[in-house]
């Protein structure tokens, strides 16, 4: 882990939910994001996510993605030695990337992300194999008929990671160390569903399992503060942070310009985070909605 950091932290910003990436995107300009590159890797990552997938403000096809990887990873590549995770549900993002990518100037790269609702999903296994790359698996989406379906609670983010352990370990000759297993990360002042007490709680399930020992955990860190003051973003994602380290986390994909840190355990943040968790648990009988609500509740206090 990186010095300061009790987690190995992905670094985000070539992501165009972000100001400075939409800006090279639009100007096709790979010294740009080579300079997001410099500043994640100064800024204490150890990984840095390539996500140059459009939003719900920037239409980006496909087409221009491949165009363009070409010339971004060779630029990347230039301006840090850490290994890129490229993310994208496309396997065609994924080829087009790995070509390109120099193993010579970088450790392995990471291939983000595996998920039962992926189109060609055992060729995108094939792919980790071919190229001999770390994976992670969003394991918040379970295997049922006719594709993938939103997990609906620990037991079964727990079950589809080890189905996921077991095929890569099989199928792709991974070894856990090079398994990043996400278990998922709601909008903690929007989750009436118990998303985020899921995720913690299918970490829990994963870390006792011995067959499983050895895989990373990750989160998308962001999504949780998403719609809460920005004054009190890093706070929350600080406390997010604590209890799922509590819990094993030890990977997170966040931006390193932030200084995320373990809060100590009277950070009235963290308790209150805490405890707005709890009350979102549901009682016996009660739908798990009521519960919810009231974790919303315990959040909006805390704004206050």
């Amino acid at each position: 882990m990186s010095e300061g950091f009790p987690f190995r932290l992905i670094g985000e910003l070539i992501n165009h939910s972000f100001a400075r990436a939409r800006k090279a995107w639009l100007a096709r300009d790979p010294a740009g994001y080579a300079a997001l590159a410099r500043l994640q890797t100064e800024k204490g990552a150890e990984f840095l996510t390539v996500n140059i997938d459009g939003t719900q403000t920037l239409q980006i096809r496909l087409p221009e993605m491949l165009e363009f990887l070409p010339r971004l990873v060779p630029a990347l590549q230039g301006a840090t030695r850490l290994p890129l995770a490229f993310d994208n549900p496309s396997i065609d993002y994924h080829q087009t990337a790995l070509k390109v990518y120099d193993r010579a100037r970088s450790p392995a790269p990471v291939l983000n992300s595996l998920a039962a609702s992926r189109e060609r999903l055992d060729d995108m296994i094939g792919l980790v194999r071919e190229f001999d790359t770390h994976v992670v698996v969003m394991a918040s989406e379970k295997f049922s008929p006719g594709g993938g379906s939103q997990c609906r609670n620990a037991k079964e983010i727990y079950e589809t990671t080890r189905t996921f352990v077991a095929r890569l370990l099989d199928e792709a000759r991974r070894t856990p160390d090079q398994i990043i297993v996400d278990p998922g990360l709601a909008p903690v002042g929007a989750d009436t569903y118990g998303l985020v007490n899921m995720g913690l709680d299918a970490m829990r399930m994963i870390r006792k399992d011995p067959d499983l020992a050895g895989v990373h955990l990750s989160v998308g860190l962001t999504n949780f503060s998403f719609g809460i003051p920005p004054d009190l973003r890093k706070p929350f994602e600080c406390a997010y942070l604590t209890l799922a380290r509590e819990v094993g986390l030890d990977f997170v994909l966040a931006n390193p310009e932030k200084g995320l840190h373990l809060l100590k355990p009277e950070d009235p943040i963290l308790q209150g985070i805490r405890n707005a968790l709890e009350h979102g648990r549901a009682t016996e009988g009660e739908e798990q909605e009521e519960a919810g609500f009231r974790q919303i509740e315990k959040v909006l206090e805390l704004c206050r």
